[in-house]
């Protein structure tokens, strides 16, 4: 079957999916679980520690987890996204990266060398093969993204603010850059891409920055393009309060419902717009909620992380992560925090998402997290090895993979974790979850 048919195969899907997902909403979160379980698949989990992209078979019914086996790019891995056919998997690298002090400080490193490769995942094993020779980007790639028909990869970029467009060739590989014919109104620190649903316009989150080291803050805000053909042209900033105080780091869309729910990092905030029937945003959200279990006990180092809504529209899952440290007998320890998942039931009528749960990753610093797409399982990627006292003593937390089962009404179980060697000055970066096609 050719890539030009595979893709006819995934629009008609698609297409059944969200109708499907609509009468599933209508019925309950049960039916979802009962109708997903009924159409088991093979999982994938991809999950990078600096230049290695590893793969794990995964037992969704028994929620376990097998290494298979990695891939080297050319340095540290920092976002990845499948193609909508799930034959193909982009992968963005760079040297350049974050550091980790006060959150939305705007610190880290540009690094001088970065890009984007191209695999192709096996359908029997999801091990992945290089597609096409590596594509040179401008700067550190922070994320990237596919539209709706598989035909671009979008890439976002933190330092300087920006984004780029990509041909997918019908092959498969990364093609030539489409450009802008006007400047783009980019911000401050964007921080992810994502195309609306009806592929007719982009969202770049751009995250601004906080006050730090005696500089001011740097505004956030949601910039909103129309998008035809891979062609980016300005259409709106949202951005509540001039975007002081407001630090969207991820958002995530309703898959049935016009809402687009938003991460603000360091307000550590879950907010709730929406879709207007021209793919723009309402200029003020619908709702804001606290995202920890204490937000009146806010530790240095506390941010946010991920945002992902369950395939059923039903629930929102959110990442608290903390990785704040101090100094005890001349070491440096985890000051406390929360690093959990927050869990949301969004009214079916409304959006508005209301506090389930916050569960414990039993990790730290969980950046990055993914829901299988039958709706049963959620991992998590807790990023980094830290100390914690303990006592008198001091003990080792390890980077891990955190694997959690969802039941009926969203609410996780914690099932186990799978410690993950990242030695030092490595993290736990990236991880998602890819369905085989």
């Amino acid at each position: 079957m050719s890539v030009t048919q595979n893709l006819q195969r995934w629009r008609g899907f698609r297409q059944w999916t969200i109708a499907a997902l609509t009468v599933l909403a209508a019925a309950g979160g049960q039916a979802q679980t009962s109708a997903s379980a009924s159409q088991p698949g093979r999982v994938v989990l991809y999950a990078s520690v600096g230049p290695d992209l590893m793969w794990y078979e995964v037992d969704v019914e028994h929620a376990t987890l097998v290494k298979r086996g990695s891939a080297t790019l050319p340095t540290n891995v920092q976002e990845a996204w499948p193609h909508p056919s799930n034959q193909f998997l982009y992968v963005a690298w760079s040297n350049g990266g974050p550091s980790y002090g006060a959150p939305g400080s705007g610190a880290g490193s540009s690094g001088n060398q970065h890009g984007v490769s191209a695999f192709e995942i096996d359908r029997a094993s999801g091990a992945l093969r290089a597609h096409g020779p590596p594509v040179s980007l401008p700067a550190r790639p922070i994320h990237a993204t596919v539209d709706v028909l598989g035909a671009h990869l979008l890439v976002a970029y933190n330092d300087p603010s920006s984004v780029t467009v990509h041909r997918i060739q019908s092959d498969g590989t990364v093609g030539s850059e489409v450009k802008s014919p006007t400047p783009l109104d980019v911000g401050v620190y964007a921080h992810q891409v994502r195309v609306d649903p009806s592929n007719k316009s982009v969202i770049l989150v751009t995250r601004g920055n906080g006050p730090a080291g005696g500089r001011p803050e740097d505004p956030g805000a949601l910039k909103l393009f129309s998008y035809e053909d891979g062609l980016l042209m300005n259409r709106a900033s949202i951005a509540p309060g001039g975007g002081f105080n407001f630090q969207p780091r991820h958002l995530d869309f309703h898959p049935s419902r016009p809402w687009v729910f938003v991460s603000l990092e360091r307000q550590n905030k879950l907010q709730v717009y929406k879709r207007e029937t021209d793919e723009t945003l309402s200029k003020l959200p619908l709702f804001t909620k606290e995202t920890l279990a204490a937000p009146g006990d806010i530790r240095p180092g506390q941010a946010v992380g991920s945002i992902h809504v369950h395939p059923s529209g039903r629930v929102v899952y959110f990442a608290n992560r903390a990785s704040g440290t101090t100094d005890f007998q001349g070491k440096r320890v985890f000051v406390g925090g929360e690093n959990a998942i927050a869990v949301y039931q969004i009214n079916q009528e409304t959006g508005e998402p209301t506090l389930l749960q916050n569960i414990d990753t039993r990790g730290m610093h969980p950046r990055t997290f993914a829901i299988a797409s039958s709706g049963r399982m959620l991992v998590v990627a807790n990023q980094m090895s830290l100390s914690v006292r303990e006592g008198d003593g001091v003990r080792t937390v390890p980077a891990s993979l955190s694997l959690f089962r969802i039941r009926a009404d969203g609410k996780l179980d914690f099932v186990g974790k799978y410690d993950v060697e990242v030695g030092p000055g490595r993290n736990l970066f990236w991880a998602g979850l890819v369905s085989l096609p």
